[in-house]
């Protein structure tokens, strides 16, 4: 039997110098001194904008970061590699200005964990709630609702054997989904407590993602993301969405303006594209219906990427981590933005002799001996200077990160890229993220 998400599914697819008169000392010492305090107390233009440039402090909201997953309390892959670290990250984040940090809600589980760190972060730590396409089996017939280790998507699949697009839509289980996902929304609105703002930000992560068919089938994907926009338009008051799209821009805006509109006129709220690596043309399309557009290191992997980011307009734009994972790499085309081009030498002038006769050179000095080798290896400096110290897991130690696990404090690499794919400085691409986020999200400043 097709559902009414299964029917909206399948409905979309300059002459001469002049001696000047001698004018009196005094009269002339005067003026300058008095011209040099005026231009101290009031500074020129290009002055003033330097002045303000270098004492400008980047502040910065990381809109999808998932603290939630269990490596940010030491554990990988299930086993506990170190302790919880979890203070430490978010401590490292607000020390380079990241303010703000909206933790995303990818199933049950990670919904449920992150509104539980929101609460020993008030004011810092905001959540969202919903299914990922690749967390949406459960909305079949052949899955389980059971999460797994903090995951409700299968351990490890084979992305060479995706999974059976026979596999069905399950009605039962999908109103069993949405009704717990309604009512984990209203609980953490009641639990704010009255008048005041829910940390629940935005319903998410969720969407489409064609490029990991082996964790959940196209046709289940479709209706999932259906039945949660439908229950995004049911909710008063309307929340934000946080909103995934892999290779499946068609489908992606197709479901979006069925439900909401060709112009998503009636998307209230609005909505972010978080960690977005599609093309110019569908970044042009998103942005036209009024849709912002999220940046990680995983946005920035290609030439082609880099082009695609500098199209993006600043009135558009969101910045995010989405750690541990997406961080900028050497690999990567934007990270040539983060390496300070070295300060050229300066001359080494050769010192004459006392006599005034040229100095004695060094083969006359007899021949040189040569230099031992150090036993010890030289450790090369980082092309991009570290922050904080970065072991690895097995070697952590307190205060340090881990390598290889992204961190939101990792954000200001991200507004360094954007700035210079798109020429502009890092103040304004900070400002205008920052306006773009508090305008759709319901977070406090």
């Amino acid at each position: 039997m097709l559902s009414r998400y299964a029917a909206v599914v399948r409905s979309t697819y300059s002459g001469p110098i002049r001696r000047q008169p001698r004018k009196t000392f005094s009269r002339d010492v005067t003026f300058s001194v008095s011209k040099m305090a005026t231009d101290l107390t009031n500074p020129t233009p290009a002055s003033a904008a330097l002045a303000n440039e270098s004492a400008y402090k980047p502040r910065y909201i990381d809109i999808g970061i998932n603290l939630a997953d269990p490596i940010f309390r030491g554990q990988y892959h299930g086993t506990q590699r170190h302790p919880d670290d979890l203070s430490a990250v978010v401590s490292r984040a607000q020390e380079v200005g990241c303010r703000k940090l909206i933790v995303t809600g990818s199933d049950f589980t990670s919904s449920r964990h992150a509104l539980d760190i929101a609460k020993e972060y008030p004011g810092v730590v905001y959540t969202t709630a919903g299914i990922h396409p690749c967390s949406s089996a459960i909305f079949s017939t052949t899955h389980s609702h059971i999460d797994t280790n903090g995951h409700t998507m299968p351990r490890d699949p084979d992305p060479s054997k995706p999974v059976s697009e026979d596999d069905e839509p399950d009605e039962g289980r999908t109103a069993s989904i949405i009704g717990e996902l309604r009512s984990l929304i209203e609980e953490a609105r009641r639990g704010a407590g009255s008048g005041k703002p829910s940390a629940l930000v935005a319903l998410g992560e969720i969407g489409l993602d064609y490029d990991r068919l082996h964790y959940c089938s196209r046709r289940v994907q479709l209706h999932s993301f259906a039945a949660q926009l439908e229950l995004a338009a049911s909710l008063d008051p309307p929340l934000p969405l946080f909103l995934h799209s892999r290779a499946a821009h068609a489908d992606f805006v197709g479901l979006l303006r069925a439900r909401f509109g060709a112009r998503l006129e009636r998307l209230a709220r609005g909505a972010v594209v978080h960690s977005f690596t599609g093309s110019a043309a569908e970044a042009r399309e998103l942005a036209d219906l009024g849709l912002y557009v999220g940046t990680n290191g995983c946005s920035f992997k290609t030439a082609d990427n880099c082009a695609v980011v500098r199209d993006i307009p600043l009135d558009r734009l969101m910045l995010e981590t989405d750690g541990p994972w997406c961080e900028v790499r050497p690999s990567h085309e934007g990270w040539k933005y983060l390496v300070e081009l070295p300060k050229p030498a300066a001359p080494v002038e050769t010192p004459a002799a006392a006599d005034g006769q040229p100095p004695e050179s060094a083969d006359s000095r007899g021949p040189k001996k040569p230099r031992q080798p150090s036993k010890k290896p030289q450790k090369k400096e980082p092309e991009v200077p570290e922050q904080f110290k970065v072991v690895k897991k097995e070697k952590w130690v307190e205060g340090a990160m881990v390598k290889g696990r992204n961190e939101p404090c990792m954000i200001e690499r991200v507004g360094k890229v954007v700035a210079g794919i798109k020429g502009v400085t890092v103040e304004e691409v900070c400002e205008a993220a920052w306006r773009n986020t508090i305008k759709v999200f319901p977070i406090d400043e």
